[in-house]
């Protein structure tokens, strides 16, 4: 398509794995000021997006359907500096990247470098703030000495991208980590709640349906792509997540997701809310529930657990806690769990698997 043909529009520049990060820094302080082309960070046909675009982020979250996220240079700023008001953060003061750049979770590891005036930097030297995933927590709490020490040696460690057990989180504390819960999503520049607590600016309400609303000014564009299924997620200035939640005592509690229930015998489970109570429950293992199709229920609770162990105890523990419905009918063990994005079970994946294993 001829750029002279439409409105308003800004080149849109593809960063490849071939990129080094000092390359990558220099082309997105350029996006950032406008002084550069826009940038993307994953597969897009994309060429051009409009002037106000610095970043476009294609996801396709948990509902499998593609989407090229466009966040302005104001959204991101507003994140990060949020972020550094939460933390504390001053200049000079250093981040290390432990995250995919394809995410928006590692993206703003680099724009907050840019923020306090420093490179981002890795495992290899010590830094005064970072950021990972549950599953990286777990495996610095069980064996690996080097991210361990990293991570004791900052002052913040933010976990997002998926849900933190809270013994997950307790064990980080004794190990002299101090962890920082996150939650949030490409649409909102990432993570917008901190430790439950919204960050400057932001704003959040639990809608009729239950589902969490957030509002601020790191807000996306929208979807280039998809200019009416992102119609279809805002209200007035209000982003509709497809995540249930509660506010008590100022607090933001997500209680689950309203895209993963599944119906089986008749009878509702939510796939989230397993995965969190077992990794509450059983905080040396990784899990994640799925549906499987079956010609008896409809759908089946299956279960694919990082390790091994005891399956009744698996089985008593749901059975206890939630009712026979949310006993799998089946377990797989040792399987090591796939993800999509970063922190999230990668249940399409999975079950593939366990249709291939059968």
């Amino acid at each position: 398509m001829d750029k002279t043909s439409l409105p308003a529009q800004r080149e849109l520049l593809h960063i490849t794995p071939e990129w080094q990060i000092p390359q990558v820094m220099e082309a997105l302080k350029a996006a950032l000021d406008g002084n550069g082309p826009a940038l993307t960070f994953g597969q897009t046909a994309r060429e051009f997006v409009p002037a106000n675009c610095a970043i476009v982020i294609p996801t396709s979250g948990s509902t499998g359907e593609p989407k090229d996220v466009a966040l302005s240079a104001e959204a991101l700023r507003s994140s990060v500096r949020a972020s550094h008001n939460f933390l504390g953060a001053k200049k000079g003061e250093r981040w290390s990247l432990l995250l995919p750049i394809t995410h928006i979770a590692g993206i703003n590891i680099l724009v907050r470098a840019i923020e306090l005036g420093t490179d981002p930097v890795d495992m290899n030297e010590d830094a005064q703030f970072t950021a990972v995933v549950p599953t990286q927590l777990h495996r610095a709490l069980h064996g690996e000495e080097k991210l361990l020490h990293h991570l004791q040696s900052a002052k913040s460690v933010l976990v997002g991208g998926a849900a933190s057990s809270d013994a997950l989180l307790d064990l980080a504390r004794k190990a002299g980590i101090n962890p920082v819960t996150t939650y949030g999503m490409s649409e909102m520049s990432g993570g917008c709640i901190y430790n439950n607590a919204p960050l400057e600016g932001v704003e959040v309400r639990i809608n009729s349906e239950g589902a969490i609303e957030l509002a601020g000014p790191m807000q996306a564009i929208g979807y280039l792509n998809a200019p009416k299924m992102w119609d279809e997620v805002i209200d007035g200035k209000w982003f509709i997540t497809n995540d249930a939640g509660e506010i008590k005592d100022g607090k933001v509690i997500v209680t689950g997701r309203l895209d993963d229930q599944i119906n089986t015998g008749g009878k509702k489970i939510s796939l989230s809310i397993i995965d969190n109570f077992l990794h509450e429950k059983f905080p040396r293992q990784r899990f994640a529930a799925l549906a499987v199709p079956d010609k008896e229920w409809g759908e089946k609770l299956v279960l694919a657990v990082d390790g091994s162990m005891d399956e009744n105890l698996i089985k008593d523990a749901l059975r206890n806690e939630f009712g026979g419905h949310a006993v799998p009918k089946e377990l797989r063990f040792n399987i090591e769990i796939p993800l999509i994005s970063i922190g999230k079970p990668d249940r399409k994946k999975l079950r593939e698997l366990f249709e291939t294993i059968r």
